[in-house]
């Protein structure tokens, strides 16, 4: 109990880091761009390998390749930590890279993220929406085809992706008005709160602690407070003048 108790801190104490760069994010990017961009993504990576500590110490108990949110995230986890491949480049990193965001002069950008009930500030930690779908289905051809899992697993993640999280409605929307899919971006932070919630209901549920200021702070807001409806797409659009 203990081990789970210690991994649910610092996954706690990695979501207040997260949410400290992302607070400090626009005062930062006038300083130095590439310090807030990189601070911001290396402190979501610490979010995702910290979900995997706890997912490592809990994985007997709790089957978190049966929900589409904790097994989505702990794919994205092992894409960006493995890192055999060039996907996963966060929004505001692709805009950064050379020629900054005038090389997309012109381009409109639709954004998806699914809804959280009630009243919530979300942030946003954008990838390409067919990043995914390169990542999962072989029927992309991509040279990036998650290898390390199971044909089985990998299709049955995929399904969840499209049916479970509304994948498929994104794409069928971009189809219908025109965007092709290099311009299509999903927020996974809605999902990442998804699935914390429901490891962190379970967690509860079975009598482990939340040890610590930050765990002690988080347990109720991620428990009674936060809910997110996935089978529920909220839309944005970004258009680069």
């Amino acid at each position: 109990m203990k081990i789970t108790e210690r991994a649910v801190a610092k996954l706690a104490n990695s979501m207040r880091i997260y949410a400290e760069a992302n607070a400090r994010f626009n005062e930062l990017k006038k300083v130095d761009l590439e310090e807030a961009i990189d601070n911001l993504d290396r402190a979501f990576e610490a979010k995702l390998e910290a979900f995997h500590s706890v997912y490592d110490v809990d994985r007997a108990v709790f089957n978190y390749f049966d929900h589409a949110d904790t097994a989505l995230i702990l794919m994205l986890r092992n894409a960006i930590h493995h890192r055999d491949h060039e996907l996963f480049s966060s929004w505001n990193n692709t805009m950064a890279q050379d020629g900054g965001p005038h090389r997309f002069r012109g381009a409109e950008f639709l954004i998806a993220s699914h809804t959280l009930v009630g009243e919530a500030h979300v942030g946003r930690q954008l990838y390409k929406a067919e990043d995914f779908l390169f990542r999962l289905d072989p029927s992309q051809n991509s040279p990036a085809l998650e290898g390390k899992m199971g044909a089985l697993n990998r299709s049955k993640l995929l399904g969840q992706l499209k049916a479970n999280l509304s994948f498929n409605e994104f794409f069928s929307k971009a189809r219908r008005e025109g965007y092709p899919n290099k311009q299509l971006y999903f927020n996974v932070i809605p999902l990442f709160i998804s699935a914390v919630c429901r490891v962190f209901r379970s967690l509860r549920a079975r009598g482990v602690r939340f040890v610590g200021y930050d765990a002690n702070a988080y347990e109720m807001h991620f428990t009674d407070d936060l809910k997110v409806d996935l089978s529920s797409l909220s839309y944005a659009t970004i258009r680069i003048n």
